[in-house]
Formats: structure tokens, C-alpha cells, sequence
């Protein structure tokens, strides 16, 4: 069952719950229908004519007979099979609290590990950063928490620079307010055991106001440092082609890679502030961006900075340096205060045509320079700020994300890189996932492939890779021909099926990669000053004819309620001359619980995180 992986579905899940049948389908339909009846409402079409009396009984027994149906024997038997297996392993984890679970850093598998052990590495996590104190008082701080949070966001409504709407929505909601909690993440990828720790501050009072706050200035940031910031393994392929184009890759050019160490946690309090306001002092318009001053800026930041208590260990904990990983305000302060040191890097890299790149805290340069001299370059930056360390390697052949970069007398190559931990994994095709989730993960593996390999060998390779793991994790080959014809077919290489044809793959390479994202796409479309007009804070714009349905999809007579539905909605408001016509509907899968949310126990109790006691 473990070997399924963390996303896996077991298949029937409505057979097993506590809530009987027909109350898991009254719910169904109560959501649904106030769905359906919202949208037609919006769009000036009556909810209580005889149409509509006629209409939503029916789709309520249309419900109530799906989810009442039998189960196929065999899919029953399966269904049952898996309940009882995650039955015993949750007996098991309650019988061994010295044994303790959790999902790998950066990979789909669980670690099963001894508890102690475990908070010992977080121990020697939190002495080593010095970034964390224990509130030795004892008191949960959530209360005070809030009221700081409040008064921030009613200094902002006094000053006009957010109205009450906003104000609002950036409020915690107070039924399920709760504190941040630490949990860890073990690198099982790593040579020695490591762990990487997350704050967890889903319901904490700041959480949408750090989300807000970084909506405003990431788009300013990446306006300012785009062409030294990697977006993902495909841009940095981009980057190093074009370098590659312009001449520049040598026989004798080396590559490379850095790791910041502790990014989110080493940077200090006061310097981390600072080289905020230069930031927005630099791109600020008359002091502004956007309604909000920079001191506005400056009181949202350290709010955010100053909250960040989490729970550990029934223990009540402060960060006191850099901002919680797992915050969403944390990655554009870090970018920015990295940017700052980064400078006379970039400009020494510049200067010499060479490629310099961050993603995060993972840098990458070319070097066509005797090591020890970017060595020098690289210490005396860090000799200027010394809570910057970066790890670094440099050779002709590096990883870097999820690539190998090479260069082999002056030909660059990239490809897949797989870390010597990773098992060969895609999510099961057995897994409770609606059929075009798995229909699309060879097709999407084989774009990622022609993407990042430049070389047909390459590819032939990581598309045997892909054919094996996809074997391995049932999915049929009958299958995975399929997807993989589509994949050739759509892309116009089908030659490349039964040819070794290099020509028709690097015109399939060169497509591809440079085949725009929906991100970029979206990059594109914002072309508003993001200082004068911050997307953050343009509306949305909604559209009353979109219906977007919401459904509950599992294995069985329930996957065929997407049909009955259409078939529902055409037979009583699809008729000739009815406004429902102009609707679109979208019908949006909601799955069932992973394997993760079954096995996985990581907060501390509610009571620790929800005590609205004041510190004293």
C-alpha cells in the first residue's frame, strides 16, 4: 500500500465513511443544487417556476441513485481490501508513538522513521540557524496575534488604502483561526539525513495578508531581476542554449552550481528590512506603490516578520530571524534581500558574456575563468554579509534542478536528471483519479522529456524510463502506446516512432521548449505598471455565464454523474430560446482523501493551537 505513494486514492471512500448514504448524498445534492440555482439566478432565470419543481426533485433522486447503487463485486472486494489494509497500518502508527511518518522532501514516497531521532535533527536545526526561541511563559500567542493583525489592517482602512471589502478578506477567518505549527520534511535524497523545516500557517491570522503582500511586490521584483531569475528547469535550458548560440560555450567552459544555505532563516532582522526599503525606495513611485505608502509596505512586512510563532512539540516557539518557510511573503523578502548581494556577481558574470541564474537558492553560472578566481569573487561577497554561505561545485558536467547540464568539447547537453533516491514513480493507475489525470501524465512526461533532453539519444532513453516506470505503477501497455502515439501525432513526429531521425527531433525540441507557459502567457497579458496599477490589486474579473460545478468523483456509479448531470441540464434548460444557452458549464472533479491525509498525523492538538489566551 506504502509503495502507492502519498497521492494515492483508495477507490470508494463514500462506502466507508461514518455518514450514511443518504446523508453524504443529500449533502451532494444541497451543494450542487445551490450551485446550479445561484448561477441561473444571477443570470435572470426563475429557481421556483414549474420548471424548476420539476427539474431539481429529479436531479435529487439522480444523486441519491448513484451514490445508493451497488458496487461491482470486484471493485467492492478491492475497495474493501484497501480500507482494511489503511485500517491496520493506523493501528499500527496508534500502537508505536516512537514511530513517526511523514512525506519525503521532494518526492511522492513516506519515510517511516524513529520519533526521537527525528526531533533531534530539529533540535540541531533550530541551534544551529539560531533563528527560533521557546516563549518560556508558556502562553499561546494567537490572541495577540489577531489583535495586531487587526490593528494593522484598520490602519490601513483609516489611511484609504484598502477599503472595508479588503480589509475583510484579509481578516483570518475566526471559525477556523488557528496557530502555525513546525513540521519537517526528511531529505531522504541527501548522502547524510536532513531535514527541511515548514511552518505550516494555513488558518493563522496573517496568512492572507502575507499572500497579499507578496501578490504586490513579486511582480516588481521579477520585472527587476527576470533576466537573473530561473523560473524552472525549462527556462534555465532556454538561457543556456541561447549562451551555447551566441558562441560563447567553450571547450574549456565549466558550470558552476551554489546552495545557499538556511536562505529563508539566515537572514537578520534589521538587514532584511533594510534592503526592503532600498527595494521600494528604488521602485516606489512618489513613495507609493500602488494606494499604499512605503511606510504602509514596511508596517505589513514586519507584522508578518514579528507573528511568526508557530507550535512545536506542545511547545510554543518565535522566529526571530528571516521569515517562515511557508509563508508566501517570505520568498519575494528573501529574493529581494538575495538581489541586493547578488549585484556584483551579476555585473562580474556580465561583464565576461557568462550566464548567472538563481532559482531561489539554488544558483548556476558558466565560468570560462580559472576556478580560484570566482572562488575569490564569491568570498569576498560572502565575507561582506556573513549570514550568506553558498556550497559550491564546479565542473563540466553539474545538476542543476532536475537537469544534468554537460558539456562535452563545446556541445552543450542537457537532460533528465534522476536523484539516486528517486524511485520510478507516477501516480497509479489504480489511484481514485479521474481517467484524464492518468490519460495525461505519459503525454506531459514526454513534453518535459522533448523539453529539457537536447538530444534524440537522450530522449529515447527518458522515454524508456517513462515506459517502465509507467509499468510498474499498472498502468496498461495498450495504454501507454496510445498516450505516446498522441504525443507523436499531436506534435507532428511520428517519424520519430520508427526512425532515428535527429533533424524531425530537434525542430520537436526547439517547439517545445520554447512553447510559452500558461504562467508566461499570463505575464504577458499583465501589462500594467506594476508599481502604478499592481495586478494584486486589479479585480477579477467574473463571469456570470461560467457555471463552475464542483463534484465529488470516485470509482463506481458516482464517475457517471458528470453524464447524468449534462444529460439533466440539457433535457430542462437547454431548450430552444432558453437563456441557459449562454451558460457554460464546467464540471470540476473533487477527489477523494490521499493516502497522506489518512497516515500522516503532524499538528499538535487544537487546543494548543486554537487557546486565544493573551501572553502576558
Amino acid at each position: 500500500m506504502l509503495s502507492n505513494g502519498r497521492k494515492y486514492i483508495i477507490p470508494c471512500q463514500s462506502r466507508f465513511s461514518r455518514q450514511s448514504i443518504n446523508e453524504i448524498a443529500k449533502e451532494e445534492y444541497k451543494r450542487i443544487s445551490n450551485t446550479i440555482k445561484k448561477s441561473l439566478d444571477s443570470n435572470r432565470m426563475s429557481i421556483t417556476d414549474e420548471r424548476a419543481k420539476q427539474a431539481f426533485p429529479e436531479l435529487e433522486k439522480m444523486i441519491h441513485d448513484l451514490y445508493s447503487k451497488p458496487l461491482p463485486p470486484k471493485l467492492n472486494r478491492r475497495a474493501r481490501r484497501e480500507y482494511k489494509k489503511i485500517k491496520r497500518l493506523q493501528k499500527l502508527l496508534h500502537r508505536r508513538p516512537d514511530v513517526i511518518i511523514r512525506r519525503v522532501d521532494k518526492g511522492e514516497g513516506f519515510y517511516f522513521g524513529n520519533k526521537s531521532m527525528l526531533e533531534n535533527k530539529t533540535e540541531e536545526y533550530m541551534n544551529k540557524t539560531e533563528a527560533y526561541e521557546e516563549l518560556t511563559n508558556g502562553r499561546c500567542p494567537l490572541a495577540d496575534i489577531l489583535h495586531t493583525t487587526e490593528a494593522v489592517l484598520d490602519y490601513l482602512l483609516k489611511k484609504k488604502a484598502i477599503t472595508k471589502d479588503q480589509r475583510d478578506k484579509l481578516l483570518p477567518n475566526l471559525n477556523t483561526l488557528e496557530l502555525a505549527h513546525l513540521y519537517t520534511l526528511p531529505k531522504v535524497h541527501k548522502p547524510q539525513l536532513s531535514i527541511r523545516p515548514i511552518i505550516s500557517a494555513l488558518h493563522a491570522p496573517v496568512t492572507f495578508l502575507s499572500k497579499y503582500l507578496n501578490d504586490l511586490l513579486a511582480p516588481i521584483y521579477l520585472q527587476e531581476a527576470r533576466d537573473i531569475t530561473f523560473i524552472n528547469s525549462i527556462d534555465a535550458t532556454r538561457k543556456l542554449e541561447k549562451y551555447a548560440e551566441d558562441g560563447y560555450l567553450k571547450p574549456t567552459t565549466k558550470f558552476m552550481t551554489g546552495d545557499v544555505e538556511n536562505l529563508y532563516s539566515m537572514i537578520p532582522r534589521e538587514g532584511g528590512i533594510n534592503a526592503l526599503i532600498r527595494f521600494l525606495e528604488k521602485h516606489s513611485k512618489y513613495q507609493r506603490i500602488g494606494p499604499f505608502t512605503i511606510d504602509m509596505i514596511l508596517k505589513m512586512a514586519r507584522l508578518i516578520l514579528d507573528t511568526n510563532y508557530f507550535a512545536y512539540e506542545n511547545k510554543y516557539y518565535h522566529q526571530k530571524r528571516g521569515g517562515a518557510m511557508g509563508s508566501a511573503f517570505t520568498q519575494v523578502y528573501a529574493n529581494i534581500y538575495m538581489l541586493e548581494w547578488e549585484q556584483k556577481l551579476i555585473q562580474h558574470q556580465s561583464s565576461k558574456n557568462e550566464i548567472y541564474g538563481r532559482y531561489i537558492d539554488d544558483i548556476f553560472m558558466t565560468v570560462n575563468e580559472p576556478y580560484d578566481d570566482i572562488l575569490f569573487e564569491l568570498e569576498k561577497l560572502q565575507n561582506e554579509d556573513l549570514n550568506i554561505k553558498i556550497n559550491s561545485t564546479v565542473n563540466d558536467t553539474v545538476n542543476f534542478l532536475d537537469i544534468t547540464i554537460s558539456n562535452t568539447n563545446g556541445q552543450l547537453k542537457t537532460f533528465i536528471y534522476h536523484k539516486p533516491s528517486a524511485d520510478p514513480y507516477y501516480l497509479p493507475y489504480t489511484s481514485d483519479h479521474p481517467h484524464r489525470i492518468h490519460r495525461n501524465i505519459p503525454y506531459t512526461a514526454l513534453i518535459r522529456a522533448a523539453r529539457l533532453c537536447t538530444n534524440l539519444h537522450d530522449f529515447h532513453l527518458e522515454r524508456l524510463r517513462i515506459e517502465v516506470s509507467l509499468l510498474l505503477n499498472n498502468y496498461p501497455p495498450k495504454f501507454i502506446l496510445n498516450q505516446f502515439l498522441r504525443f507523436f501525432q499531436v506534435h507532428k513526429a511520428d517519424t520519430l516512432i520508427t526512425r532515428f531521425d535527429t533533424k524531425v527531433y530537434d525542430e520537436l525540441h526547439h517547439t517545445l521548449l520554447y512553447q510559452p507557459s500558461q504562467r508566461e502567457l499570463e505575464l504577458k497579458q499583465t501589462k500594467t505598471d506594476p508599481v502604478l496599477f499592481p495586478p494584486a490589486l486589479q479585480p477579477k474579473t467574473w463571469n456570470p455565464r461560467m457555471m463552475y460545478l464542483r463534484h465529488r468523483f470516485e470509482t463506481g456509479p458516482i464517475s457517471t454523474f458528470s453524464q447524468a448531470l449534462k444529460r439533466w441540464w440539457k433535457k430542462h434548460y437547454q431548450y430552444p430560446g432558453s437563456a441557459a444557452n449562454h451558460l457554460q458549464l464546467r464540471l470540476i472533479p473533487k477527489t477523494n482523501r490521499k493516502l497522506q491525509n489518512f497516515l500522516i498525523r503532524k499538528k499538535p492538538s487544537r487546543k494548543i493551537l486554537t487557546t486565544l489566551a493573551p501572553i502576558e
